[in-house]
């Protein structure tokens, strides 16, 4: 057996595989099973500046903080890729993109393999049943479970279509709470004497961030605090200048902040998008749409904004509707708390929530993810289970490869080799950090030219530093000292008194590129 340098608690993993007789330990005789279920909640562009377990700066989340209360709360959690459906295909398969090949987001180039190994797929052989409801995005009927109803594409919010089990409907309603009821009916309907993987893709907060209706009364005219750099001048760092993120230049009037005046005045490049959306609206949800943007629309219209206060208004535009959207997730989430505490799954039933990937909320003045910068490279995660030892904060590195090993090592289920990630078990059972834990992690983003235009780039974090190289256009790197700069405002490449950690990090990214098998040009595809 091949031992990966990092990998924890190996002696304890096959231990445990041994006892519970791997892949075949399916049920016992009596038709139950004490390996616990597995809850996995995953929302879209959550950035975890949203979520108020993490700091309360912006926004309660009080459901979302009772995991976190209740369990663990992952203060170092990162992606390999920031972008939707390369995380996705992360998630089920623990693989890099180079190694699950699915790269970028872009139309014709998202169908994910379903032939592939997944998780859920292993899952399945372990005896577990498993579902999936609400967002998948991969283009590719889903494999691996029992039961699916996912939205096509990248879904709607009001009045979404569904496809459940190869057959669409549109079904009335808003898109978080129906994928909501979709998720309880399952767990209703489902076999009582098996162990059951569940996994809850909600659409929210993506944009353009339509809230529901019921979450209108929240944040009015809120004075949500602008990021001290969201001004930056990007000197020093050339990509992260030449961008197509930006609040004040690219958020679309229209589209993205809903000044979608019934005049017919506001013209911009997206506007025919949100009509669009908003002809999917029944009359009594149109009624109260307008209610809420009409007077918004007029008064911007009166206004005449400009410059500086323009682009806070813009800000401060885009969070309301994007915190309300949050709003909708949380309150579901507490929906799917309360059914398991109430039906007693709660006692052996393990719950996380995360996202596919960090998101930009004003900082260097983005909003999207897809940089190696902190806000779109990290993610919230937080999970609770009554068999975790550890509670509280854990700061250890760790990254979306690891969800699906940590999975199968709960269901006691073999962890195959070709598994890039690491089962997060050791730091979950363990009230001590593990002294093998790994000290850096490897990120890659590949989708350029794309809308956002941001560059192509791969990179390593440890405890301290971070290394980027932008490659494919211009070959430029970027270096930050995260404990000094944890804002990353300031390119350090061309410090000399770094010379020598920049030296020690380039070989230590070297060997996890190698490690991880990314070593070969990019495919050409990616760039037809």
């Amino acid at each position: 057996m091949k031992i990966k340098w990092f990998f924890p608690g190996v002696i304890s993993l096959v231990l445990i595989f041994l006892v519970s007789g791997g892949c075949n330990n399916k049920t016992s005789q009596t038709g139950k099973s004490s390996r616990p279920n597995i809850i996995y909640i995953m929302s879209d562009d959550h950035g975890y500046q949203a979520l108020s377990c993490y700091n309360g700066q912006l926004n309660k989340t009080p459901n979302l903080d009772r995991i976190a209360d209740e369990g663990v709360i992952f203060t170092r959690a990162f992606v390999t890729n920031s972008l939707c459906a390369p995380s996705r295909a992360t998630l089920l398969t623990g693989k890099f993109s180079n190694k699950n090949g699915l790269y970028i987001n872009r139309a014709g180039h998202n169908d994910f393999d379903g032939s592939q190994q997944t998780f859920p797929k292993l899952l399945q052989q372990a005896g577990y049943q498993t579902a999936i409801v609400g967002k998948w995005h991969l283009k590719s009927d889903p494999t691996g479970f029992d039961y699916w109803n996912i939205l096509p594409g990248q879904g709607q919010y009001y009045n979404p279509d569904f496809i459940e089990m190869g057959q669409k409907k549109r079904i009335e309603g808003y898109v978080t709470t129906l994928i909501t009821d979709y998720a309880i009916k399952w767990l209703k309907s489902r076999d009582k004497n098996i162990p059951f993987l569940l996994m809850v893709h909600e659409k929210a907060p993506h944009r353009p961030w339509m809230p529901d209706t019921t979450t209108f009364n929240l944040y009015e005219d809120e004075d949500f605090p602008v990021p001290d750099n969201y001004f930056d001048n990007y000197a020093g760092r050339r990509a992260a200048k030449e961008q197509k993120m930006s609040v004040i230049k690219d958020m679309d009037i229209a589209y993205d902040l809903k000044m979608v005046d019934k005049e017919g005045e506001i013209k911009t490049r997206y506007r025919k998008f949100m009509e669009g959306m908003l002809k999917r609206l029944t009359p009594a949800q149109r009624a109260a749409w307008d209610r809420e943007y009409d007077p918004k629309i007029k008064a911007f219209k009166k206004m005449k904004l400009s410059g500086e206060m323009l682009a806070v208004w813009k800000l401060r535009r885009y969070l309301t509707d994007y915190l309300r959207c949050v709003a909708s997730v949380d309150q579901n989430v507490g929906r799917l708390l309360d059914y398991l505490d109430s039906t007693g799954l709660s006692k052996n039933t393990i719950v996380v929530y995360s996202s596919d990937q960090g998101f930009y909320l004003g900082e260097h003045g983005y909003f999207d993810k897809r940089f190696m910068y902190e806000e779109s490279f990290r993610t919230p995660l937080v999970m609770r289970y009554p068999g975790f030892e550890r509670k509280g904060e854990i700061k250890e590195l760790v990254q979306n490869i690891d969800f699906a090993p940590t999975f199968l090592d709960y269901a006691g289920a073999k962890i195959p080799e070709d598994i890039q990630g690491v089962s997060l078990k050791p730091l979950l059972e363990n009230g001590n950090s593990p002294a093998n834990w790994r000290k850096a992690l490897y990120y890659h983003y590949y989708e350029f030219p794309s809308e956002h235009f941001t560059r192509r780039h791969y990179g390593i974090r440890t405890d301290r530093y971070k290394l980027i190289h932008f490659y494919y256009d211009f070959d430029e790197w970027e270096f930050f000292d995260l404990k000094n700069d944890p804002h990353e405002m300031k390119n350090l490449y061309q410090d000399p008194q770094y010379a020598a950690v920049i030296d020690r990090l380039k070989i230590r990214l070297d060997s996890l590129r190698t490690m991880y098998g990314d070593t070969l040009p990019d495919p050409e595809y990616i760039s037809k």
